[in-house]
């Protein structure tokens, strides 16, 4: 893993929130919860590896800005417990920020009210990049966007209905590269009131497959001066995020896939962006078992049970692993524990002394492309036309 350069780039706004430097955590169902978000936050913020991982300083914000998992406007409005829990924010998170999907415009605007209204979050953002079938077969997320008439009657409403909160929105290219959106999307943003968009440099049909399109953002930023546009895709390193802004010249970006099993990726984007260029991660296998337990240890505490928190653990122990030497076995063990005893008994037996292996980055998480996107029937006919969309098309869970 080879060091970034330096680059200095200005601070991103968001309404009245200053974001500096420019760099957002994606919202990722079943992932970006307030357990991870603590962690990501807390190597932002340089308390990462510190004794015990010492959380994130109360107020200090600013470095950076991460986003919740996706929470659907009709489960918010119906006040669905597990969305309820879903949008607890820790006391030190500042700016809240709520990723929100739906796909009527009078139940977004429902959602929207509430959270300014009831004082939910500071930032609300707005799923159109969604590649998922059961999100699209709705005419949700990445779908929606194709829809022209149906993206503004959402943006108005949303806009209208948070008062002083920035709204944002994120989304892809399009379908396929037959049905591309991005360009009338972000004028529709930027005429609607839309504070700043991020792209991923996909289709829905590549779903995370083959190399995004960095072209494609260098083009909408192009196309919108007016307002910040942050790119996505295929950031798995600080070196990458530096390289995105220096050849889009995008406004900040947005990093998924590429913190998974890494939360401490955010404290190298932050050292790269602010011309700390010596100062990358390189944890041996021993900091990082310290943080698998850490990470462990939080969602138990979150949910309110630790072996339910180790089990949801679980998804993420192939991503922390990723490159170390450690035996398909062990890795099956660790996979299937259940409690924080047994995880740090597993983790304890390794050879904790390994040095940060070469080739541990890159691809991680979903990589599957060239998808049939589904849709709704008839999507396609009329690019304007929305009849048919009402709120029976909003899914009832949120998280994915």
């Amino acid at each position: 893993m080879s060091t970034p350069a330096a680059t200095m780039v200005s601070p991103l706004q968001i309404g009245p929130h200053t974001v500096q430097p420019p760099v957002v955590l994606a919202p990722m169902a079943g992932i970006t919860n307030a357990p991870f978000r603590t962690l990501c936050r807390g190597f932002a913020e340089g308390d990462g590896w510190g004794p015990g991982g010492r959380p994130p300083g109360a107020g200090s914000g600013g470095k950076g800005l991460f986003v919740s998992e996706m929470i659907t406007t009709r489960a918010l409005v119906e006040r669905n417990e597990k969305t309820m829990q879903l949008i607890h924010f820790d006391a030190t998170e500042k700016p809240r920020s709520i990723q929100l999907y739906g796909v009527d415009p009078a139940t977004v605007g429902k959602a929207v009210r509430m959270i300014a209204e009831e004082g939910l979050a500071d930032h609300i953002d707005l799923n159109f990049g969604c590649p998922v079938p059961k999100v699209t077969r709705k005419g949700g997320g990445s779908a929606l966007p194709y829809k022209r008439n149906l993206l503004r009657a959402i943006l108005r409403e949303a806009v209208s209905g948070a008062g002083d909160l920035p709204v944002t929105m994120k989304m892809r290219k399009g379908i396929d590269d037959d049905h591309i959106t991005y360009l009338d999307a972000g004028r529709i943003a930027v005429e609607e009131g839309v504070t700043a968009i991020a792209l991923h440099g996909r289709t829905a049909a590549q779903h995370y497959g083959g190399t995004a399109d960095w072209d494609a953002i260098a083009r909408l930023k192009e196309h919108v001066p007016e307002i910040p546009v942050l790119g996505n895709g295929d950031i798995w390193s600080a070196e990458d995020a530096v390289r995105m802004v220096r050849e889009t010249g995008c406004d900040g970006v947005v990093v998924g896939r590429g913190c998974l099993g890494r939360p401490w990726l955010f404290s190298d984007l932050v050292a790269a962006f602010e011309g700390r260029t010596d100062d990358s991660a390189r944890p041996t296998l021993r900091a990082v078992a310290d943080v698998m337990v850490r990470h462990a240890t939080l969602l138990g505490e979150w949910i309110g049970d630790e072996a339910r928190g180790v089990i949801d653990f679980r998804k993420h122990v192939a991503w922390y692993l990723k490159g170390f030497a450690v035996g398909s076995e062990m890795r099956k063990r660790l996979a299937i524990t259940s409690s924080l005893a047994e995880l740090s008994d597993g983790l304890a037996e390794l050879d904790l002394d390994q040095a940060w292996p070469l080739g541990a980055d890159g691809p991680r998480g979903r990589t599957s492309g060239n998808n049939r996107v589904v849709l709704p029937d008839g999507w396609l006919k009329d690019p304007y036309d929305c009849a048919g969309i009402s709120e029976d098309a909003e899914l009832d869970t949120s998280g994915g």
